[in-house]
């Protein structure tokens, strides 16, 4: 049988960009690729790029405190969105025009529509084309959830933060994942009197506990109300804002209301369970280590598969899948000790087990240290950093990295590659300190500060 494509991609974000780049440019298949939104995907325009730009506007605050404690004299500050946000949208624009560029230069098609499967090798357009292709890689990755609640049309999603008209003077923060807890800080950095409410006990569910714990502090040190245990029950339109009545009790008025209480796959209305596609329990694309689906033509990447929804897994995912099925060389993306970062202030970053996951699973040692870094401590500041390294007594192996400090997210890759190498407690420790640094205090913890 005679193809349109040798391959064709639905999805134009991290994941399903590379894997046509490499497929195309690489490997000299014959792609095309449908988006049905702009191109770059969550991360560049509706997640990591533009929220990590907000995170720097929202830290100048804290800096130029500290810049007075240092003999500064600091003119008074005013922080102007519009202007921000006009800057913020001709960046994504010219992300936007860099990838679809990279696209076109590798020789990939693009179709600027929404694209569904009608079967293993024939892809439907929103237009009304039908094109075929051997083998198709669904990268639609994942949309926020909102709960079912009364008035969930008064609050906004993560997609919408980026495009507010105004600051609000009040904002509550529904949810206690990264997305939650990076927007509180954000928007408290910024000026807003934020409220984060979370049903579970602590937020950053799945990191170690005791990072997790020290962030809450840190956050609610800075001015932000954390109220664990407790949800919203209903939002209402006031002719002040909108009330939000939860489960507490409480019943109080916000100018903006966030829901981010996660994220599901893109999945609806493709297709893919009618194939036999097996499909997950939120909706995810099952495959196996090779990003096959149970459909032999057709393959799955990125946050659409469930597995670990982070920019760059999707791209190595993306990768992979290309060399193995056009390039003839087998690869599987190992999704174990991958690296992760939590954009909050204070921030995070961990690799490997928490203490939690590592103590059922083997003896283990814990070697942890807090302090008030050098910078802020001579501001008077009264945050603290947190290092821990969490270690098997059998092997010496480092099992995992917890740290929560300015740049977590900078110094967590430098102690992945360790970890990533097997790193030993002792390779840790015969490695000689960049003094003075926070870092350091990676490398000079010789005692356990407990066993398990």
């Amino acid at each position: 049988m005679t193809f349109d494509y040798d391959l064709f991609v639905i999805g134009g974000g991290s994941g399903g960009v590379r894997a046509a780049r490499v497929a195309a440019g690489d490997w000299g298949a014959k792609v095309g690729l449908a988006e049905e939104s702009r191109m770059g995907g969550t991360c560049v325009i509706r997640g990591c790029v533009p929220k990590k730009l907000m995170v720097y506007a929202s830290g100048f605050p804290a800096a130029f405190e500290e810049a007075r404690a240092y003999g500064w004299e600091m003119w008074d500050t005013r922080f102007d969105w519009a202007a921000f946000r006009g800057r913020l949208e001709t960046e994504l624009d010219r992300l936007e025009n860099a990838y679809r560029n990279t696209l076109i230069n590798a020789g990939v098609t693009l179709h600027d529509t929404r694209a569904t499967l009608v079967d293993p090798h024939r892809v439907r357009l929103a237009t009304g084309q039908e094109v075929t292709a051997k083998h198709i890689l669904v990268a639609t990755g994942g949309r926020p959830f909102v709960p079912d609640i009364p008035g969930a049309e008064l609050a906004v999603t993560s997609n919408e933060m980026f495009h507010l008209p105004a600051l609000p003077d009040r904002a509550l923060i529904v949810g206690g994942g990264y997305v939650a807890s990076e927007f509180a800080c954000i928007l408290n950095g910024l000026g807003v009197k934020v409220t984060q409410v979370y049903r579970g006990a602590q937020i950053l569910r799945g990191f170690d506990d005791e990072a997790r714990g020290h962030v809450a502090t840190g956050m609610q040190a800075a001015g932000i109300e954390i109220r664990c245990g407790t949800d919203v029950m209903r939002l209402e339109r006031t002719s002040g804002g909108i009330r939000a009545v939860t489960t507490d009790g409480a019943d109080r008025e916000y100018d903006l209301v966030l829901s981010a209480t996660g994220r599901r796959p893109n999945t609806e209305g493709l297709g893919l369970a009618e194939l036999g596609v097996r499909l997950g329990r939120m909706g995810e694309v099952i495959v196996d280590r090779f990003s096959q689906t149970a459909v032999p033509s057709i393959h799955a990447v990125g946050d659409v598969t469930g597995r670990i929804n982070l920019t760059p897994v999707a791209i190595r995912e993306g990768h992979a899948f290309a060399d193995t099925v056009f390039g003839g060389r087998p690869t599987a993306f190992d999704h174990e000790l991958v690296a992760s970062a939590v954009f909050t202030q204070p921030e995070l970053g961990s690799v490997g087990l928490t203490e939690e996951a590592a103590r059922e699973q083997e003896p283990i040692e814990v070697y942890a240290t807090a302090f008030r870094p050098m910078r802020s401590a001579f501001a008077g500041h009264g945050d603290r950093v947190l290092m821990k390294l969490v270690v098997s007594r059998a092997t010496r192996k480092v099992l995992g990295c917890h740290i929560v400090a300015p740049e977590a997210g900078e110094l967590i890759q430098m102690a992945a590659i360790a970890i990533r190498m097997g790193a030993t407690k002792e390779d840790f420790d015969r490695t000689c300190a960049v003094h003075p640094t926070m870092a350091e205090e990676l490398v000079t913890m010789r005692k356990p500060v407990r066993t398990a």
